[in-house]
């Protein structure tokens, strides 16, 4: 079956979930704020949940068009074939937004996408009343400037929860940040990589993902795997062949630190759910202990933002500790995220040599990048 398919993303990582797409092999048709939509099948929906990194949900796109009258929306969204999908036992809920749109009443529109879909199977399934017992088809509808998109979300529990996350300290990362953050430092196998603020783990754990090649969503399950419309097979095949895929014998360098031995509590406790304990060197130690003692080392941090006068001190003696280690040896590369819009300056005394605007949850922060001079290393 061909399928339009949208992986919705974080305003700012467009561009990288674009490249875990085409990655994947697919084809992108259009790419927009939050949004990469691209051609692709039942497969591809299955290989875009376990293997996309930094993608938000993975939905099925149903339709598009425009309504100006709730009349125009009941009848262009019931005319699209959701028997296609939902059983006549499956169940769905509509959830919608609304931006810039005659449309403006979400509730309203809600209803009436309800009714239409409901009065389309009543038709097919020739029934008047549906148990809603079988597997759950969660309904979107996007209302923006006029134009609707309605889509089935394929994921259920967003793609950052990757099931390895059994402890948790304060103020986490998300899972999918990290990976981008990962992404975007363009680090390989080989290079070290330090995270001396790791809280949780998240960073390191996610960058270990990387390097062995495992698909981030190979141990937990999604909503469509109840689907009737994508066979037990195919995720099946799909799921061996990610583990067959897994890179074993990666030579990894990947070191987190923190100054709170319960961080590095949970974040070693992450990595063995995670199965890259054994690749990840985790340390209790203050950030002014980490040594500049390799060529080309990356260091990615999301280091603390708060504003009181103690946090303050505290986010203070980290810059100057990244300050040292610049100058101490230029090989080195630094990716920090932050809501410290004068960080370059309090940090580095110099601009970056890239700037990204990212979202941590619903907080504007800058992922700023400072690329070290790379020194080839003798073999």
């Amino acid at each position: 079956m061909k399928l339009e398919l949208i992986a919705t993303a974080t305003f700012g990582l467009e561009a990288v979930v674009k490249r875990e797409v085409e990655a994947l092999g697919y084809k992108v048709l259009k790419s927009e704020d939050a949004k990469i939509t691209y051609c692709g099948d039942e497969r591809a929906i299955v290989r875009s949940n376990l293997w996309l990194r930094c993608a938000d949900r993975v939905l099925v796109k149903m339709g598009e068009f425009d309504a100006l009258e709730f009349e125009e929306l009941y009848q262009q969204t019931k005319a699209l074939p959701w028997e296609d999908w939902i059983p006549a036992d499956g169940k769905f809920t509509v959830s919608g937004t609304s931006v810039k749109s005659k449309l403006h009443s979400v509730p309203a529109c809600q209803s009436i996408v309800k009714k239409a879909i409901v009065d389309k199977l009543k038709e097919t399934y020739c029934v008047e009343q549906f148990p809603e017992s079988g597997a759950d088809y969660p309904v979107r509808a996007t209302m923006l400037k006029d134009r609707v998109t309605l889509t089935v979300d394929t994921t259920g529990a967003g793609l950052h929860k990757r099931g390895y996350r059994i402890r948790d300290v304060r103020a986490p990362i998300k899972e999918t940040l990290a990976a981008a953050m990962v992404e975007l430092s363009f680090w390989k196998k080989g290079r070290a990589l330090f995270d001396p603020c790791c809280g949780s783990g998240t960073i390191p754990i996610e960058a270990a993902l990387i390097g062995k090649n495992i698909a981030p969503g190979l141990n937990r399950r999604f909503i469509s795997e109840d689907w009737d419309v994508i066979p037990e097979s195919v995720w099946k095949e799909e799921r061996k062949q990610a583990f067959e895929a897994i890179d074993h014998e990666a030579a990894l360098s990947i070191t987190a630190s923190d100054i709170s031995r319960e961080a590095i509590s949970a974040a070693q406790e992450n990595a063995i759910e995670a199965g890259v304990d054994d690749c990840i060197c985790f340390s209790a130690m203050d950030i002014s202990a980490l040594r500049a003692d390799r060529k080309n080392g990356i260091v990615i941090i999301n280091p603390p933002y708060g504003s009181r006068i103690g946090e303050k001190r505290d986010i203070d003696r980290i810059y100057s500790s990244l300050r040292g280690l610049a100058l101490k040896d230029p090989t080195w590369s630094f990716f920090v995220v932050t809501s410290d819009k004068n960080f370059e300056n309090s940090a580095f005394g110099r601009p970056a040599d890239r700037r990204r605007k990212l979202y941590n949850g619903r907080l504007e922060t800058c992922y700023y990048q400072f690329h070290g001079q790379i020194e080839k290393t003798s073999k």
